[in-house]
């Protein structure tokens, strides 16, 4: 069989020959002509049209561009982003270009079916394996075995289809319309108070019932939420629907007096439409101007503090479980189960880079620096990467399973880690920055009987102690450890099901968990003792997230539940937590 095609450099080297002589290089033509020694060439004394060689790759252009936008949807058709010879192509969208016409139907029968495109490496159609995780689609009440947070998939592979929303930021529905939108059944604050879980200890410290407020806006499950670390009165909060809300809560006055009432919320331009569109995180800049938002529908999307578009794209191949935007907030970093973490540039809105770091799903990640970044991955590895390099710096290795979480400590000295083989980890980084040798050998935080899903450090230290990192597991526990000891300090072990969100309060004093039993518990980290509680009560109990804010006379605590509802507890109103 005769190839299709057939290139040869001297063909090549006569192309760039003819371009030189039409674009007045004749100094750089003689020398092509004398060291490719053309005039032997058969190719040599053929006429070459003048521009061929542009034309050529102008062509190559118009393939490529066919490659990238076979798929023909929203984010493909009203691309703006212009093809180059030498950069790669990211699909930019702009959402004030009206949505792409409709395929006018075909009236040929007897035309042949076309035959199925392969979808190209950078389009977002993608088959979901059996091993990528993800937040529960539906918890089950408390008198069944919750799955996890992350439950993994059914081994029937499902296409994800991507489709960015057209319009701008919605209207803001009026305040009836706003509380009609909440599910039939769902119970108010102060019912929720009074439900307690069987076999759980009754609460210590009854709260008043305007303690927790109750957010009514989202249609479906809410997995994430975030305060904004600049406009204190700022909550955005993320479902299952990909729907994010931002909301404005006011705290209490000078007086003590808290507005009665919460203003319907803004809600963000980008939403995804198909069946797998579950929010997965969130997470604000620290200039508090942007928030981004990873999906399972692989598109990462990033809008501004009013909810109106900034950027979207759809780069990942997988469902995108973490976002965080580097110290300066220069950088965006997403890690996806397709295996591989971006870096973009917000302000230029644009990929920098992608790195294809873990041979199987990236679970989380997180920044050293504005210049460095570690990602942890399925794949049982930890990897520390800098900016300009494909390969890590370091690569951390020790955990026997699946790597749910990272976190750095606030001098960015030591990594804690946690996984799927029931231990947690801590990690002198200090050296890798240094020429002195790495210490490979981590305080490994042993004695959970489940896999781990939550580690994080205290944000304070008083002088002369040691860091304290806490751990949540699916055994229903939480640990506090020494973290240079590597001793379990304290056990708390109210949960009667998972426990899927930890915080530490920002000034170290307490930490708080919440759980698929739906109890969101308060712990004093000093006396080791429980000091407040509360459930959510059923059905859909589960807590999934857990968000602690302390600002002037703010400290408060924001909750995303699986009642459709984003729960907001006033601390300063609770005397057991001051």
């Amino acid at each position: 069989m005769v190839d299709p095609f057939h290139i040869t450099a001297d063909e090549i080297n006569c192309l760039i020959y003819a371009y030189f002589k039409d674009s007045g290089f004749q100094h750089s033509a003689f020398v092509l002509r004398a060291e490719g020694r053309l005039e032997h060439s058969p190719h040599y004394r053929k006429h070459v049209p003048r521009g061929e060689l542009v034309e050529l790759l102008s062509k190559a252009l118009l393939f490529t561009e066919v490659e990238a936008h076979w798929k023909g949807d929203n984010m493909t058709l009203n691309c703006t982003k212009e093809f180059k010879l030498l950069e790669p192509h990211v699909c930019s969208y702009d959402p004030n270009f009206p949505p792409p016409p409709l395929p006018a139907p075909s009236h040929d029968s007897h035309r042949a079916p076309f035959a199925p495109v392969q979808p190209h490496a950078n389009t977002s159609v993608i088959a979901l394996d059996a091993t990528l995780k993800r937040k529960a689609s539906v918890t089950p009440s408390s008198d069944d075995h919750p799955p996890e947070k992350r439950a993994k998939m059914k081994n029937t592979p499902k296409e994800v289809e991507v489709d960015v929303r057209t319009s701008s930021v919605e209207p803001r529905p009026s305040p009836s319309q706003a509380s009609s939108a909440v599910p039939d059944g769902t119970p108010t604050a102060s019912e929720m108070s009074r439900t307690k879980s069987n076999g759980t200890s009754p609460d210590i410290g009854e709260h008043p019932n305007d303690a927790v407020q109750l957010l009514k806006a989202h249609k479906a499950e809410v997995f994430v939420c975030a305060w904004n670390p600049v406009n204190h009165t700022t909550l955005a909060s993320g479902s299952k629907d990909s729907t994010v809300h931002i909301w404005n809560v006011p705290g209490p006055d000078k007086d003590g007096v808290v507005p009665s009432g919460i203003e319907p919320p803004l809600t963000c331009a980008y939403i995804a439409k198909g069946d797998e569109r579950d929010l997965t995180c969130l997470t604000w800049s620290q200039d508090g101007k942007y928030v981004a938002v990873g999906c399972y529908d692989s598109v990462l999307r990033v809008c501004d503090a009013k909810g109106n578009p900034h950027f979207a794209y759809a780069q990942h191949e997988g469902p995108i479980f973490a976002v965080r935007f580097s110290p300066s907030g220069r950088w965006l970093l997403s890690a996806s189960l397709d295996g591989s973490a971006c870096v973009w540039d917000v302000k230029e809105k644009r990929l920098y880079e992608q790195f294809a770091i873990h041979s199987e799903c990236c679970l989380d990640a997180d920044w050293l620096s504005d210049s460095r970044f570690v990602t942890s991955g399925s794949d049982g590895d930890i990897n520390v990467m800098t900016l300009d390099s494909q390969k890590p710096l370091k690569k951390l290795i020790g955990h026997e399973n699946e790597v749910n979480q990272i976190k750095c400590n606030p001098s960015r000295t030591k990594l804690a880690s946690c996984s799927d083989d029931m231990t947690g980890r801590i990690w002198s980084i200090e050296s890798i920055a240094s020429s002195r040798a790495a210490d490979d050998h981590p305080i490994v935080l042993s004695g959970h009987q489940a896999p781990v899903s939550n580690i994080v450090w205290s944000p304070s230290t008083s002088a002369g102690d040691h860091e304290l990192v806490a751990t949540s597991s699916f055994d229903g526990t939480t640990r506090i450890w020494d973290s240079v000891s590597g001793e379990c300090l304290c056990k708390f072990d109210d949960h009667k099901s998972n426990v899927y969100a930890l915080a530490f309060s920002p000034d170290g004093r307490h930490i708080s968990t919440g759980g698929g039993d739906g109890w969101l518990y308060i712990y004093d980290v000093r006396a080791k003792e429980k000091r407040w509680s509360w459930s959510a009560g059923k059905p859909k109990p589960s807590i999934f997230e857990i968000v602690w804010q302390q600002s002037g006379n703010l400290n408060r605590i924001a909750m995303a539940m699986e009642k459709c509802t984003v729960g907001v507890v006033d601390l300063t109103r609770i005397p057991e937590v001051q």
